[in-house]
């Protein structure tokens, strides 16, 4: 006698780009998101790299400081504690500073790129404001409006003699010279992985 089990409840397969699951985890080549993000972006690496630097050099100094105090404080002998005072007091001063100044330069790394992020933000906005106001007097003076800018990652391009498809604002595609419209042969072309969402 055999005996099937059928499922309670059958769940559709559903397509990934209309909906994803709220306890999706994110993908490590997606933007924003993971440890990824770190190798195309210099600057939030630099900020890491002081962060880590001066999180571990200040205490470090602070620590040899105290190693040099306890040092001179546990011997009677002077030239033993011109010794202790040299290798832990005066080195440790200077770790703690440079672990200091590496973390200040963390701070002004952040800071920098958040300033270039609100700079960023800013232009897009005036020239989003600044289309409108032009849209809106054309509509006012009665003229037929010019046509709205298109979004240049809408373009697909493709780089050279390749075979595969990209985004305008495709990061792998970011700085050539050798892009050309992917025309009519667009369909026959692969999607790049990356840009096709």
């Amino acid at each position: 006698m055999t005996t099937q089990v059928q499922p309670a409840v059958q769940i559709p397969a559903q397509n990934s780009a209309q909906a994803t699951a709220p306890h999706a985890m994110p993908r490590a080549a997606s933007r924003g998101e993971g440890v990824a993000p770190l190798r195309d972006n210099p600057a939030q690496l630099l900020h890491l790299v002081l962060f880590v630097a001066g999180a571990v050099l200040l205490p470090a100094g602070l620590i040899v400081i105290g190693l040099g105090w306890y040092g001179v404080a546990h011997t009677p002998y002077v030239y033993n504690q011109n010794a202790y005072i040299v290798s832990g007091g005066i080195l440790g001063l200077g770790i703690t500073f440079v672990g200091g100044f590496l973390y200040f330069g963390s701070w002004l790394a952040r800071i920098a790129a958040d300033q270039k992020e609100a700079q960023r933000q800013l232009s897009d906005t005036l020239l989003l404001l600044a289309d409108a106001v032009s849209h809106n007097n054309a509509v006012a003076n009665g003229a037929r409006p010019a046509a709205r800018p298109r979004d240049p990652g809408a373009v697909l391009v493709v780089a050279g003699n390749g075979t595969t498809v990209h985004r305008a604002d495709c990061d792998l595609v970011a700085g050539r010279e050798d892009l050309r419209p992917a025309g009519a042969d667009a369909p026959n072309l692969t999607r790049c992985r990356l840009c096709a969402k």
